[in-house]
């Protein structure tokens, strides 16, 4: 898979791992900054990391912010995304599994080095599982989005 990796200043010291990790994995990671500390918005990571996702450039991606919070919000924002915040293995791959989530987001000040690769491998390793009740609920996702799509 091409994975989108993003990161504003806080997610900065995290990148090298991030990159690493997704291509210690067999993927190809797409680096899209930062790099460095300099202060970045990170509604702007993760526009980044939702725009490559949305316009075919990669498959997923991992957006990295301090507490990973900021970056999940954010993304939620894009039609058609699905972020979530994991700093656990269950939840990362849990999300994808149930609910196609395409949009990992990490916390840097929050998740430690080796629970960050570990978290990323989970994810990465997830496929959707498409069972009748995850599509359903999907379904119903896609229904709000397009209810408050203005």
């Amino acid at each position: 898979m091409r994975i989108a990796c993003a990161f504003d200043h806080a997610g900065f010291p995290l990148k090298p791992l991030v990159l690493e990790t997704v291509r210690s994995l067999g993927h190809e990671a797409i680096d899209l900054g930062t790099n460095s500390t300099d202060p970045v918005d990170y509604p702007d990571t993760a526009r980044d990391g939702a725009d490559a996702v949305l316009g075919g450039q990669a498959d997923r991606s991992v957006v990295v912010c301090g507490s990973g919070a900021g970056v999940a919000v954010a993304a939620c924002k894009f039609p058609g995304i699905r972020a979530t915040c994991a700093h656990d293995t269950y939840t990362a791959h849990q999300a994808v599994e149930h609910d196609d989530v395409n949009v990992l987001c990490l916390g840097a000040r929050v998740i430690g080095p080796a629970l960050a690769a570990e978290v990323i491998a989970a994810y990465l390793r997830a496929e959707f599982s498409g069972e009748e009740r995850h599509v359903r609920r999907l379904g119903k996702i896609d229904a709000i989005e397009r209810e408050f799509s203005r």
